[in-house]
């Protein structure tokens, strides 16, 4: 409740400009639709706004079993599909969130055609959905995948730097559909006059992330949380950054209803830390007494991997910024799932 109080006062006024009106989300059921529904209730609630849902779920009885308060609410409808074929409910939606195939897609579960797939596929279905049915506004979670590997002389990236994934590799599908699901939402924004936003998307922690999953950040928060050892695969030197859900649920409200039109901006933190560091860093905001083990010697002259954000772009346009430190981010993540401080 704290984190939903948070994100209201953040976002108070953009909400009236949503007052009685239908958005359909995809991608609802995961890290960042769950946090956008639980913001959009609470709104409600405090509001008045009478603000409905409807959400695209692959399966929505195994959605109502996870989160049986958010499938009873009425303010919220539920509509069972894949993506790259959904039935398209009928009515207007002035505003569209299409939230699917995020970060999970880039794990490669299912293969990479099927990623691929999923992500242009899924794209120009919801972008069809969007042109018949009314729909004024539309935001599309992209990721900072699509600027490829980040140089070594640039300890941030820029929206506006022009690298790119190479696509002979079959690792940068996941990167590649994204590149071209943003080249979509232009191409069909400009022709059927819609306001299509884009929100390249980095790395996360959070009440919701999965800590058995392949995020780093979620494996040293239960490693830590039981006192086991924290294992690092790598070296240790390669550079991220974590931005807190309350901060993100609050980001991706903002660009939706109040960025430009056919522009993307980064959205992330920009506080670049080692894998190392954060190992250290979770380590000491749990209070945790377990030992950090780095599986590899870093080698002298190696490049240097980094994957951090500027924010720039979202602080001076649309005056943005990351409210939660890291430690309290990693202290309310433990907690959620089950940590007790001492």
């Amino acid at each position: 409740m704290e984190d939903l109080e948070f994100i209201q006062q953040r976002t108070e006024c953009l909400w009236e400009e949503l007052r009685g009106q239908r958005i359909f989300i995809t991608g609802g059921t995961g890290f960042f639709g769950v946090w956008l529904l639980e913001s959009l209730l609470h709104a409600n609630r405090a509001g008045g706004l009478r603000l409905h849902a409807t959400v695209l779920s692959r399966n929505p009885e195994a959605f109502r079993r996870a989160w049986p308060h958010l499938a009873l609410n009425s303010a919220i409808t539920l509509v069972g599909g894949d993506v790259r074929s959904f039935v398209f409910p009928e009515g207007e939606f002035k505003v569209v969130i299409h939230a699917a195939a995020e970060t999970y897609a880039r794990a490669g579960s299912g293969g990479t055609v099927d990623s691929l797939g999923t992500i242009l596929g899924g794209t120009e279905r919801v972008l069809q959905f969007a042109a018949r049915h009314g729909t004024e506004k539309l935001l599309l979670t992209s990721s900072g995948a699509v600027y490829g590997p980040q140089p070594e002389q640039l300890t941030h990236l820029r929206e506006d730097y022009p690298g790119a994934p190479d696509p002979l590799r079959a690792g940068s599908a996941y990167a590649e559909g994204k590149r071209a699901a943003e080249a979509l939402c232009v191409a069909y924004g400009e022709q059927y006059g819609m306001a299509c936003k884009i929100a390249r998307c980095f790395a996360f922690v959070g009440p919701l992330l999965p800590l058995d999953a392949h995020f780093a950040i979620g494996n040293f928060i239960r490693d830590a949380m039981r006192g086991k050892a924290i294992c690092i695969n790598g070296d240790g030197t390669a550079r991220r950054s974590y931005m807190y859900s309350a901060d993100l649920a609050i980001w991706i409200w903002t660009l939706l209803l109040r960025a430009p039109a056919q522009q993307a901006f980064n959205v992330g933190s920009a506080q670049s830390v080692s894998i190392l560091e954060l190992a250290n860093t979770v380590r000491a905001a749990i209070g945790s007494k377990a030992e950090v083990r780095v599986a590899k010697a870093a080698v002298p002259g190696a490049p240097l991997q980094q994957y951090v954000p500027c924010v720039e772009k979202a602080a001076l346009e649309l005056g943005l910024r990351c409210e939660v430190s890291l430690e309290n981010a990693i202290r309310k993540t433990a907690a959620w799932h089950g940590w007790v401080s001492r």
